[in-house]
């Protein structure tokens, strides 16, 4: 396999510290530059942003271009710190809250995925977005939306279901436009976990690994994880690690990146002093995989406690905190990138986990591999017996030239048990 040779990315989701993304409805770039700048200080190369759908799309036929020309300013200035951009276009849902349009919900209900004039909306919202965006030097590309999966997910309060066909359909008709607006940039979907953990999503783990510039991974120990295993346990602290040679093990292209695009540390399973020593043991353990873009953490600002209604944890998550001062966790960051953006060689993994699909390569159980499942915790046996492992489905498992390619000489497989997932993608 080709190892990468470009530095790593290290970068933050960028939550606006005044106002949270409530800021994209009067937008003021001088906040912007006073935010980037302490994202800058601590070394940060990169930021994601989330412009709101609602505000740039209110209605299926208006799309407006004083939200479009926001976008673009706020990566211009991302620009003036030497940050690069990329940007979440379907926002979407953000921190347990939904913002979709009105010509999408109530009376005006639509399968967003589905529907032929929602996505001939969402269409035209991306390729306007990328006319005004490709030209920009700093920008990387567009991530389709947050967590888009979850609209469709059985847990969410109004869900527009989906087969994996019509997510498919929805993810390359997006791409598809996105490459047509902003062809030299790349571009990527993000789905939260239940695309790995949830039997019966739409969304499945051969999409998410197959479809779009690379792979991305969204990392959070409360769906689980740390309730079974401990905050900071090693299945908490190698969770993103987990997921990401999950990513590996379904993608085709064994060259394809992956892009750890979502993690943070929740305070309702770690303390405040845990969570330095956690970040570091997530970074410094995602940093051993092969062809790993970046690391983008969540967030960049706690959310102000001036503003209602957010779950407990989401008002912590930040590496800055309300005064604009790094907090230890940003610190800790700041201090690990130097030494982790020159990249070391991954270890072998010959061991391989083997993951049982059906004949559309969709896993048997996706509960065995959420967290307390057999997949799962045969991963965490490993670690905690000094092995790295990796996973390959058992489509792969058969074929030995892809074993031999992989440096896989001995297989586990482990018995399909898992109990039904039923985490969701937020915390209320």
């Amino acid at each position: 396999m080709t190892e990468s040779i470009a530095p790593l990315r290290f970068g933050a989701n960028y939550t606006p510290r005044s106002q949270w993304m409530h800021a994209w409805m009067s937008l003021d770039l001088d906040e912007v530059r006073r935010d980037f700048a302490a994202l800058a200080d601590l070394g940060l190369d990169h930021v994601r942003i989330f412009p709101l759908w609602t505000v740039l799309q209110p209605n299926r036929t208006l799309i407006r271009a004083e939200a479009v020309d926001d976008v673009r300013a706020v990566v211009d200035v991302a620009a003036e710190f030497g940050l690069d951009a990329s940007v979440d276009v379907i926002q979407g849902h953000l921190s347990s809250f939904d913002f979709i349009p009105s010509w999408l919900f109530t009376w005006h209900d639509k399968n967003m995925f589905t529907h032929p004039d929602a996505l001939s909306g969402q269409v035209a919202l991306v390729e306007r977005l990328g006319e005004r965006l490709g030209g920009a030097g700093n920008f990387l590309g567009f991530t389709l939306g947050n967590e888009t999966n979850q609209f469709s997910a059985s847990t969410h309060p109004s869900p527009w279901p989906v087969t994996e066909a019509e997510a498919a359909n929805w993810i390359t008709t997006l791409l598809d436009a996105a490459q047509r607006a902003a062809p030299a940039q790349q571009h990527v979907h993000s789905e939260y976990d239940a695309a790995w953990y949830m039997d019966g999503h739409g969304f499945t783990p051969a999409l998410a690994t197959r479809l779009g510039a690379m792979s991305t991974v969204h990392s959070w120990i409360f769906n689980g994880t740390a309730q079974k295993y401990g905050g900071r346990s090693v299945a908490s602290d190698r969770h993103a690690e987990y997921m990401i040679e999950l990513a590996r093990g379904f993608a085709t292209d064994p060259d394809r990146p992956i892009w750890l695009q979502e993690v943070g540390a929740p305070s309702n399973c770690l303390t405040p002093e845990e969570t330095p020593d956690f970040l570091e043991a997530t970074v410094r353990s995602a940093a051993r995989t092969e062809n790993l873009w970046g690391v983008t953490w969540w967030c960049s600002h706690d959310v102000s406690r001036s503003l209602a209604d957010f779950p407990e944890l989401e008002y912590t998550l930040g590496l800055v905190d309300q005064d604009g001062v790094a907090k230890p966790i940003g610190r800790r960051f700041a201090e690990l990138i130097p030494e982790l953006r020159q990249r070391q060689a991954a270890p072998e993994r010959s061991l391989g986990i083997v993951v049982e699909v059906d004949d559309d390569e969709i896993p048997l159980s996706r509960g065995a591999m959420s967290p307390g499942g057999s997949i799962f915790q045969a991963w965490v046996d490993a670690c905690e017996a000094g092995v790295d492992a990796a996973f390959v489905t058992s489509v792969d498992a058969a074929r030995p030239e892809v074993l031999t390619a992989r440096g896989i000489t001995e297989l586990v497989r482990p018995a399909l048990r898992g109990d039904e997932y039923t985490s969701q993608n937020t915390v209320v």
